[in-house]
């Protein structure tokens, strides 16, 4: 089957509640990278407007951030078939990229600074505590190294090199991760607590993070990951991206490296 003959659909997560800091550029990378390769793409909001049935037809999900109160609508809608899809659809190895609001979404509970514990979909192993609103934020250039040991080698393999992401976090709450991989090492800024040096969480094929900028135009290999792995489970062959020419976004990871001191 060719490329031209192929589709991918990606879920974007309550793009109006939940794009609080520019994380649709995730969504664009995406979409704009399977293009260029000749695959049909759509992009299909998932909202309080979709049912269980949308959710499942989705090939990659992408979700944003969302202050405190966006977070508690999303919370409210997103239950029962739609839960279980969303449930359902990471399980099975949809892959996808959640970004610092949506970890929470999927994690155990988010503890607000004020207000009432948000509950969680439990599908990530990790519990998120906002610590006060007298309690500095964490927001800053961000450096990790990924060490989810099977998509780092999954990176490595398609780069030749070891993967590392730059992006920029902008957080109140604090993550602890339970029995869940950790995406990757902290090698400059704060991560998941500003404590035990983690950074975001890998489950199956989906990816979390507190790394905004956004993510993925800072790190385009990682969307290129995304839409194999999405290829790979829905046409159930095996799938190689053509090339694109990335030297101005490598330029741009070379310089921040090279303005934040990191040494690989």
């Amino acid at each position: 089957m060719s490329s031209a003959q192929m589709e991918i659909i990606i879920g974007w997560l309550y793009p109006k509640l939940m794009s609080t800091y520019g994380d649709r550029g995730n969504v664009i990378t995406i979409e704009r990278r399977a293009q260029w390769r000749d695959y049909d793409v759509t992009v299909l909001p998932l909202d309080q407007n979709s049912t269980a049935n949308d959710i499942k037809s989705v090939d990659v999900i992408v979700g944003g951030g969302a202050q405190d109160r966006q977070q508690e609508i999303v919370m409210r809608d997103l239950q029962g078939a739609k839960a279980d899809a969303m449930r359902e659809k990471i399980e099975n190895g949809t892959p996808g990229v959640f970004t610092c609001g949506s970890p929470q979404l999927l994690g155990n509970y988010y503890e607000p600074a004020f207000g009432k514990r948000i509950e969680g979909l439990g599908i990530l192993d990790l519990v998120s505590i906002h610590p006060g609103e007298n309690t500095k934020r964490c927001i800053g250039n961000l450096v990790i190294e990924v060490t989810a040991s099977r998509l780092a080698q999954e990176l490595e393999a398609m780069t030749g090199t070891k993967p590392y992401l730059v992006g920029f976090e902008n957080h109140g709450g604090r993550t602890k991760l339970g029995k869940v991989e950790a995406l990757g090492r902290v090698v400059y800024g704060l991560g998941n607590n500003g404590e035990d040096g983690t950074e975001g969480a890998f489950y199956q094929n989906a990816i979390a993070t507190y790394s905004h900028g956004p993510l993925l135009p800072k790190n385009p290999f990682v969307a290129d990951w995304l839409i194999q792995t999405a290829l790979r489970l829905k046409y159930q062959q095996e799938i190689k991206l053509s090339p694109l020419d990335d030297t101005l976004a490598m330029q741009g990871r070379e310089a921040m490296f090279k303005r934040l001191k990191v040494s690989r």
